[in-house]
């Protein structure tokens, strides 16, 4: 995944155009011009507005808002008051500019901004029942039909056709364009020009040539499209708009917008950062007194950094101040990749450019502050990726100015000394530094990780964990590891079951000083390996440029409970008192419905997603509805031709697999599961589209339990090489071919394809549960002619292994860190049900916050009396449908009708950033 440093020169409509979508994105508000303050002579009439009271409003106006908010509901978008009101103000061209921008911003996020055409435009009704008999009639317009012959299924003479723009030739009377989208030899679109007619002919300076026709055989109009039903049930994803205000407002909003990712500690989301990149470009590099005290964020100082740096004549004020922000050797080398433009994650190649030379003498100076040794053992972390950037940064040239980072790229490149000039000025800096060897004749820079390896791998936990004192992270990340040796059975405890009560102590110490993921990643895993789980499998999610998942056999030894206990209760209590140390409230509110979400891990590898979902959460899927995959893709000049597949690989209770849907096999038990049809070719502007219906009871009814969504790139063309490439799902009313194929009301989720992966993992479906576990993930795979049939049984170790994981408890759950907040910093903790019930906890006199946070939902224990949540500061929830006092700190996966302008929206990275060491 390469990540974009800087964004375009953009014009200010442009910019502007930028903001308003980032903060219709993630504040739901739009903003509006002044009205012009008046009616003009040559407006319609005016009248009073019978919805809002506001007026005088032209009448046009009126007719064309109505039409808006029409358009929007189809979108699942509503208008609040404000919002009504303040476009009303607006004249009517004023009115259709800015209707036409947020219905664009909108259909972007949907996916609505494309056509959606499926191989089988009346799918799923038309869909062929037998799929062996379809790619039967395939093969023999391949092998047997030529075109001086009749059409060998009808016989008929006169009606073979060559379509475009694959030339292979077809029967008009065995085919009906007006359902099929694309040739059914080839499944490539069929373009716009229609068929090679060559009947009609034109001459040309070369002779008679054939005509491209329109308008007849593919490509006949096609069946009226049935009504809308307007009573249709709306999308869960539901949002009011809100009014920002004007376009001073919004200023206002983006920085605070701004601010809000900059103090994010860890890696942003690509959504993200697309969005920081946005905001940015509203803020001044000549005046840097908007700029934070402290940045958290390792890639976001760098991609802020890589932005200061962006224009030259500001490097007076910028340069000093990047200097500040930089205080690791990996710091510098993270701002040279992002000014390069490649990725500051640091994840992947990527060429690295030229640097202007303040640039290079300042990064110089930060490197020369450093201790040696740590800053070549931090270039030894990212070896290759240094040695290419030293080339640019020239530390020899400079080494009589900058001698201590010359002795650490020394290091690096374990540079053999001779009688130089640069190998004297080397050896006098290194006799000032601790742990430099040159009696080899090279330059050794002695760092703790080899000596760390060496000393768990003797079994020696004092000497391990005296190094590991001042890498508290570490300490953390390794843990497991520690506790392995001293409290396993027989050959397994290799040192004293006395260490383990040192190495907890430890750990207790340094709880303190780790990053908030860190601490939530070490109670997820250390809390299940008391028990021995069912499917004894470790999951990793290795750091690189794709959602990758690896899956081995978990050979551990178990923990002993007591061993475990004590670390999860040291893990727990930290959680407390950093989120205690936040500001109180009286009132705090958790939906329950949050417990089936995950608290966000390895956010840079997220897709960007119309729903921020964090990767392993799970979400009931409605009662009565039915599920539409979707995909849609289109090709580049440079990728060729593209040829995904939107497939479903189907499992039993054991994930043994029970069937798939896919290209091959159109129908999975009759109407169980319908593909509409494989297209093979998606050229520009239009791409194309394929769909999956599932029914749910049919499954359920043929001992189907897992159904796992996968996109294949048959030809393994990276998804990152197309023009553009998205998926989701949408949750329909009814089943069958009623209302449009792509509905952009019925839409729940959509996603983008972008990573140098060739499969996607988005999903699996629980049949028997009703739910969907948003996975998130991209499967490896090599060669071509990918197939649910080929990777099945890969598909099912990574999706059942995944399920496990997630629902068994070794990653830490959204709903269980807000109670954990909630306990912490209110008196009254109000839970919420999915079936409207409700629980208020007080924390009695004398409760520590340990006690009542392990009181707070359990059965029996809470208050009786009302519980007031429209007096909350401080809310949770799966649905933003709670009345909150302004100001309030709310999460909620659906904001619904919360107002950016009153309450503080909160987003899952935030909950866990929040409890950053403090």
């Amino acid at each position: 995944m390469t990540t974009t440093t800087t964004t375009p020169a953009r014009t200010a409509a442009e910019h502007g155009r930028a903001l308003a979508a980032v903060l219709f994105s993630r504040r739901g508000t739009v903003y509006t011009p002044a009205a012009d303050g008046g009616e003009r002579p040559e407006d319609p009439p005016a009248v009073i507005s019978p919805d809002t009271g506001a007026g005088p409003v032209p009448v046009d106006t009126l007719a064309g808002l109505a039409l808006l908010e029409s358009d929007l509901l189809e979108r699942g978008l509503l208008l609040s008051p404000g919002l009504r009101d303040a476009l009303a103000a607006l004249g009517t061209t004023a009115l259709a500019a800015a209707g036409r921008d947020l219905l664009a911003d909108t259909d972007t996020a949907l996916g609505a901004d494309r056509d959606h055409i499926p191989l089988f435009r009346g799918f799923p009704g038309s869909t062929p029942a037998n799929t062996r008999a379809f790619f039967a009639d395939r093969v023999l317009t391949v092998l047997l039909q030529h075109p001086e012959q009749p059409c060998v299924l009808c016989s008929a003479a006169g009606s073979v056709r060559a379509v475009s723009p694959c030339a292979h030739l077809v029967c008009r009377a065995c085919f009906d364009g007006a359902d099929f989208s694309a040739c059914p030899v080839c499944h490539r679109r069929i373009g716009d020009d229609g068929f090679l007619d060559p009947a009609h002919q034109q001459a040309d300076g070369d002779g008679p040539r054939s005509l491209w026709r329109r308008g007849t055989a593919f490509l006949r109009p096609a069946r009226p499209r049935p009504t809308i039903d307007p009573k249709r049930a709306l999308p869960s994803r539901l949002r009011v708009l809100g009014h920002g205000g004007d376009l001073t407002a919004r200023t206002a909003d983006a920085w605070a917008e701004l601010d809000s990712l900059l103090a994010r500690g860890g890696q942003l989301s690509p959504r993200e950062t697309g969005d920081l990149l946005v905001l940015l470009e509203s803020r001044e590099r000549t005046d840097l007194s908007w700029l934070p005290a402290e940045v958290p964020g390792r890639t976001t100082r760098a991609l802020l950094s890589a932005w200061l740096l962006g224009d030259r004549a500001a490097h007076p004020v910028t340069l000093p101040a990047v200097a500040a922000m930089t205080g690791t050797a990996t710091d510098v080398l993270r701002l040279i990749m992002a000014l390069s433009g490649g990725d500051p994650g640091l994840v992947g190649g990527g060429r690295i450019g030229a640097l202007p030379r303040p640039v290079r003498r300042a990064l110089l100076s930060v490197l020369d502050g450093l201790d040696p040794a740590a800053a070549a053992e931090d270039m030894g972390r990212h070896r290759q990726a240094w040695k290419h950037a030293a080339e640019r940064l020239h530390p020899f040239e400079q080494a009589a100015r900058h001698p201590r980072a010359a002795l650490a790229v020394a290091a690096l490149r374990g540079l053999r000394l001779g009688g130089d000039r640069l190998s004297e000025l080397l050896r006098e800096t290194a006799a000032g530094v601790p742990g430099a060897d040159l009696s080899g004749g090279t330059v050794v820079l002695r760092s703790g990780p080899a000596l760390i390896e060496r000393a768990l791998a003797s079994g020696d936990t004092g000497t391990a964990l005296a190094l590991l004192a001042g890498r508290p992270g570490e300490l953390l990340r390794r843990l497991d590891h520690l506790l392995r040796l001293t409290a396993g059975q027989g050959e397994a405890a290799r040192s004293s079951p006395d260490d383990t009560d040192r190495i907890l102590a430890a750990m207790e110490h340094a709880l303190p000083r780790v990053s908030p993921a860190v601490l939530l990643s070490a109670l997820g895993a250390l809390r299940t390996r008391a028990r021995s789980g069912e499917r004894p499998e470790r999951v990793f999610f290795p750091k690189g440029g794709a959602a990758k998942a690896h899956i081995v056999p978990d050979d551990r030894v178990v923990l002993p409970a007591p061993v475990v206990e004590r670390a999860v209760t040291a893990l727990t209590g930290e959680i407390l008192r950093r989120a205690g140390a936040l500001p109180p409230v009286e009132v705090a509110v958790v939906d329950t419905g949050l417990d089936g979400l995950i608290a966000p891990f390895a956010e840079r590898t997220a897709a960007r997603a119309l729903v921020s979902l964090p990767r392993g959460s799970e979400l009931p899927v409605p009662d009565g509805r039915t599920v539409r995959f979707f995909l849609h893709w289109m090709e580049s000049a440079d990728s060729g031709r593209v040829d995904l597949d939107l497939s479903l690989s189907l499992y039993d209770e054991e994930w043994v697999p029970a069937g798939r849907c896919d290209y091959t096999r159109l129908r999975f038990k009759e109407d169980a599961a319908v593909h509409s049809g494989d297209l093979t070719s998606a050229p520009a502007p239009r791409g194309a589209s394929e769909f999956i219906d599932l029914d749910l009871d049919r499954l359920a009814a043929e001992n189907i339990r897992y159904a796992v969504a996968v996109v294949f790139s048959y030809n393994n063309v990276a998804f990152e090489d197309m023009a553009e490439g998205f998926a989701g799902l949408m949750v329909r009313d009814r089943p069958g071919g009623d209302g449009p194929v792509f509905d952009p009301r019925q839409v729940e989720q959509r996603f983008d394809l972008t990573s140098r992966a060739r499969a996607s993992v988005p999903l699996v479906i629980d049949v028997a549960e009703r739910s969907m576990r948003w996975l998130d993930v991209v499967k490896g795979v090599t060669g071509t002619d990918h197939s649910v049939a080929r990777h099945r049984d890969g598909l099912g170790v990574l999706a059942g292994g995944l399920h496990e994981l997630f629902a068994g408890g070794s990653r830490v759950g959204l709903g269980e860190l807000a109670r954990l907040q909630a306990a912490a910093r209110a008196r009254t903790v109000v839970l919420r049900r999915p079936d409207g019930t409700r629980s208020a906890y007080r924390r009695r006199d004398g409760e520590t916050v340990a006690a009542f946070a392990a009181r707070v939902g359990t059965p029996g224990t809470d208050d009786a009396g009302p519980a007031a949540e429209e007096e909350a500061g401080l809310a949770f929830l799966v649905r933003g449908d709670v009345p909150l006092p302004a100001g309030a700190e709310v999460y909620a996966l659906y904001p619904a009708g919360l107002d950016a302008g009153a309450v503080r929206l909160l987003t899952a990275p935030d909950l866990v950033t929040s409890l950053a060491a403090g």
